[in-house]
């Protein structure tokens, strides 16, 4: 098949880690002569890089095929039109990369492209008869990420698979969904990448029916809980909180409301300790008022895609904090930011440290969301709205109307599962594929419509997913890699053998010369290591650096008439016979 000479391959290994290298797959492939950065964000691919991004393109590929799922390929320069006509051109914010020609015409770098599906499809698409449709490309993407970090997993340029599916209702809508699903299941395990299923939100692009495929790493940006007992999982931004106990509170009857004096109470903290310190106070079942008896209601400002400003107050309980990522995915495309001493000052009504459900409310001008701890019937101590002052036995649904619920509070390691009830486990992950259902947003915006079976036009609904190509690179290295360096999987490494020749000796030259010519010839492809200016040391240091599963080392052994073969994943070390070396090595490298 191929021999890669290392004597004249372009390429060079490093001693030392880059120094703005963070995570073990950004200083492996760098150290490894895999990549290099070009800027912030964004790397050159050297030829062993480029020959694994290759390969994980490859298998995404096959899979996508064996789906019957067809391959397309847009610009990745694209017009400002059809990204105004769904609002993104304003939504994506600072993270869209945007540019003018020379006649001053608007153009974006495409960070995704659900427009030009779109409208590929009207430009196509006929009939009901001409569906479902599920095509697909593999393309870079442009992002201007605010602070790029990890190496490829966090870049502002990228590769990806995008595919979208197109159907005439909402059961074809679920078929495309389940055999993207699988296609992605059998993607993943072919690139030997571990991989957790989980809930998530859809964020910007909006839509339902939304999962994500995250790989566990400790390097990873994603936080999701996975309960041990049944299973369920879910993105922290998309996890659910489970509906509180009965007794979570003093029961179901409660007395009337009253505002009590708490001076010097604009902390839960000091509010708590009041509470416990004063006999006329105490809970009527005679247990220690704690923060989780508390309600804090926390104002932010919510700035609409449209420019405006709205207030928008959470309440929850006082043992919680606000989780600030959950509540920006739920509100995007709007952005969220903290409330300032200016916005105090034009809401006088909001007292800092006192503020009660008696301020807030959409009738009274700021939003009022609650968390679903927060549930009718159970009652609460929070603030009066003035300095000093808390109501106390506040009844929600009596005394307090909340505009609706929102689960944003931060999630924590044991609380219950949504489902079961078990305590839930918090992990860290890369997110490497996001599928997810987005109905009929974007053909509605481009009146993508098609004569359904009884004549009439009817709007397709679409499903749209996702995998980072190059980030599957980075997340393949960090989770197989070792101390040592690199461990590919067989269908991701560079080459099927790493061949060394390990001293200058003619026969040992000779032997791997031979040897290298027959492992092509068998369609294996070999990195050979021939290189006269490299001691021994040098070229096996090198070897275990770059990562290729099976190397195999011509060395002094040539002389007993044996040929080492090292397992770079399991570390297994076998001499084999040189009449023998070449069958082991073809039935080791079968795929």
């Amino acid at each position: 098949m191929t021999i890669l000479r290392m004597s004249t391959l372009f390429h060079r290994t490093l001693r030392d880690d880059p120094n703005d290298a963070e995570v073990a797959s950004h200083r492996l492939l760098v150290r490894s002569g895999y990549i290099r950065r070009a800027a912030p964000g964004i790397y050159t691919w050297l030829p062993l890089g480029w020959r694994v991004l290759r390969n994980v393109e490859r298998i995404v590929r096959e899979e996508m095929e064996r789906a019957g799922f067809q391959e397309v390929h847009f610009p990745a320069l694209l017009p400002r039109e059809p990204y105004e006509a769904t609002g993104r051109w304003a939504d994506y914010g600072d993270n869209l990369f945007r540019l003018q020609d020379r006649r001053g015409a608007d153009y974006l770098l495409g960070p995704t492209h659900e427009e030009m599906f779109t409208l590929l499809v009207k430009d196509i698409v006929t009939s009901y008869k001409d569906l479902p449709v599920s095509i697909f490309q593999i393309q870079t993407k442009y992002r201007d990420e605010a602070r790029p970090r990890a190496g490829l997993l966090r870049g502002r340029e990228f590769v990806m698979k995008d595919s979208y599916s197109f159907d005439i209702d909402d059961d074809g809508l679920t078929r495309s969904y389940e055999a993207h699903r699988a296609a992605y299941i059998r993607t993943f395990e072919r690139l030997g990448l571990p991989f957790v299923v989980v809930a998530a939100t859809s964020g910007a692009m909006g839509g339902s029916a939304s999962e994500e495929f995250l790989t566990p790493m400790s390097a990873g940006e994603d936080t999701f809980v996975r309960c041990p007992s049944c299973g369920y999982a879910a993105n922290t931004e998309a996890a659910t909180s489970a509906a509180p106990h009965a007794d979570a509170h003093s029961g179901a009857e409660h007395p009337p409301s009253q505002v009590v004096n708490t001076p010097d109470t604009a902390t839960i903290a000091a509010l708590v300790e009041l509470l416990n310190e004063r006999d006329d106070l105490a809970r009527a079942d005679g247990r220690a008022w704690t923060a989780a008896h508390t309600l804090k209601n926390v104002v932010v400002s919510v700035r609409r895609t449209d420019g405006s400003f709205e207030p928008l107050a959470i309440g929850l309980p006082g043992d919680r904090e606000l989780d600030l990522h959950r509540l920006a995915a739920q509100m995007e495309p709007a952005e969220v930011a903290t409330f300032t001493d200016a916005d105090f000052t034009r809401h006088p009504e909001l007292v800092k440290g006192y503020i009660g459900p008696g301020a807030l409310g959409s009738e009274r001008g700021v939003r009022y969301l609650v968390d679903p701890r927060v549930a009718a019937g159970t009652a609460w101590v929070s603030g009066a709205d003035a300095e000093g002052r808390h109501a106390i036995d506040l009844v929600i649904g009596r005394d307090v109307h909340p505009d609706g619920t929102i689960d944003v509070a931060e999630v924590r390691a044991g609380d219950p599962c949504p489902a079961c009830g078990h305590g839930l486990d918090i992990e860290r992950g890369v997110e490497m594929g996001h599928i997810f259902q987005l109905g009929r947003k974007y053909a509605e915006a481009f009146d993508l419509k098609v004569p359904g079976p009884d004549g009439k036009l009817a709007t397709l609904t679409m499903g749209s997913y996702g995998i980072g190509v190059s980030r599957a690179v980075a997340a393949i290295a960090e989770t197989t890699s070792d101390d040592m360096g690199l461990r590919w999987p067989p269908e991701v490494a560079p080459a099927d053998v790493h061949l060394v020749a390990a001293g200058k000796d003619a026969a040992i030259v000779e032997f791997a010369e031979q040897l290298a010519a027959d492992l092509a010839a068998k369609g294996r492809t070999v990195l050979f290591d021939d290189r006269t200016d490299a001691s021994a040391g040098v070229k096996f240091r090198d070897a275990e650096l770059v990562g290729v599963p099976l190397i195999v080392i011509v060395g002094r052994g040539l002389a007993d008439g044996v040929v080492e073969v090292r397992d770079r994943r399991s570390g297994d070390r076998l001499d084999f016979a040189t009449d023998d070396v070449l069958a082991q090595i073809i039935a080791a490298t079968r795929r």
